[in-house]
């Protein structure tokens, strides 16, 4: 996900590392810190592979910075990865969250809804928070209080997901789609 996300906000506007960190510890970073031992590597292998660019802007009483660029690479794989994201990355909550920030780059409502559809049919299909010799356990049947409690917000969590995906998918599918679903160049 940490590619995704350089890829992301970058797509959005050029920016140095520095900045680039800050907005990803935002988005990501309250479950997972990004450090620079992680987000320098991510780069210098984006860079490699022609997604980016790196250029050297002037400071006012500095040393030059060196601002990060998306190449045109770079935003074909950007839409690549959220237009075809992989299993896991529709199954895992976090990762989720994190094509979901991106996902306005994709221009075509049809493909946008795509994915969201997959996220619903994940969450529609049965399944357990708890499973005990393999089958799901009900609230109701939980006797641990905190257990119990994880069930219960889990369970209002994924209703109030899947309200939000099943208003959108009606929106994007319909022929008169509100919302901007044009990438955003705003900072």
């Amino acid at each position: 996900m940490l590619t995704l996300s350089i890829l992301g906000f970058l797509a959005e506007r050029p920016m140095h590392a520095y900045e680039l960190r800050r907005h990803i510890s935002d988005l990501i970073g309250h479950n997972r810190p990004v450090s620079d031992g992680a987000l320098y590597p991510a780069i210098n292998r984006l860079r490699q592979a022609g997604h980016l660019d790196r250029q050297a802007e002037p400071g006012d009483s500095a040393p030059p910075r060196q601002i990060l660029r998306i190449t045109s690479a770079g935003r074909a794989e950007l839409l690549r990865r959220l237009s075809e994201p992989k299993e896991s990355e529709i199954t895992d909550g976090g990762s989720f969250f994190t094509l979901l920030a991106f996902l306005s780059q994709v221009t075509d409502p049809a493909r946008q809804a795509a994915v969201l559809q997959r996220r619903l049919d994940f969450l529609t299909r049965p399944a357990g928070f708890f499973t005990r010799s393999g089958t799901p356990v009900r609230i109701k049947d939980e006797e641990d209080r905190y257990r119990r409690g994880m069930l219960v917000m889990a369970s209002a969590a994924q209703r109030a997901e899947r309200a939000w995906l099943e208003e959108t998918l009606d929106e994007l599918l319909s022929t008169d789609a509100p919302g901007d679903q044009r990438p955003s160049t705003a900072p």
